[in-house]
């Protein structure tokens, strides 16, 4: 698989500069958006643990998950290919060749990030300060990148 990344003249060469306290700045407006969904998603799950007489209150633990899940694999799926804090801080992912990341991709991407932050804590965004284009553990691990959305204009087909 080619690297997009090398000698592409699509991409300019600062697409990658403030990429990373730009997806601190999407995550902390993106955390906030699902935590906003999750009010309305709590109560309708709380109808409904009255209607199934307290058994639906299994579903709490896991609702943050499945809303956040929902989220992320949607929106990073989407056209856009960001979430919309990566629109507002002009941010979008691609695979390493260059093409759109898919549903799976999406999730697998959202899971990595949690598995490797409750092991390693914030520090994997230390990671990003050493890396090029700025990328973090889970970005290399599933062949994703954060670009400048201004400053890509998409793969050439």
């Amino acid at each position: 698989m080619a690297n997009a990344y090398e000698n592409d003249r699509r991409l300019a060469a600062n697409a990658h500069e403030g990429v990373l306290s730009r997806r601190v700045m999407a995550f902390v407006i993106d955390y906030v958006l699902v935590g906003l969904m999750m009010f309305p998603a709590y109560v309708v799950a709380f109808f409904f643990a009255l209607l199934t007489l307290g058994l639906g209150f299994y579903v709490f633990p896991i609702l943050f998950f499945l809303i956040a899940a929902l989220y992320f694999g949607l929106s990073l799926s989407s056209v856009s290919q960001a979430t919309p804090g990566m629109r507002v801080m002009d941010l979008m992912m691609t695979s390493d060749s260059g093409q759109p990341i898919d549903f799976v991709t999406a999730i697998l991407h959202l899971v990595v990030f949690w598995i490797l932050n409750s092991v390693l804590t914030p520090f994997i965004l230390l990671v990003g300060l050493f890396t090029e284009r700025g990328r973090l553990l889970h970005d290399i691990a599933l062949g994703t990148a954060t670009v400048r959305a201004s400053r890509w204009t998409g793969p050439a087909y």
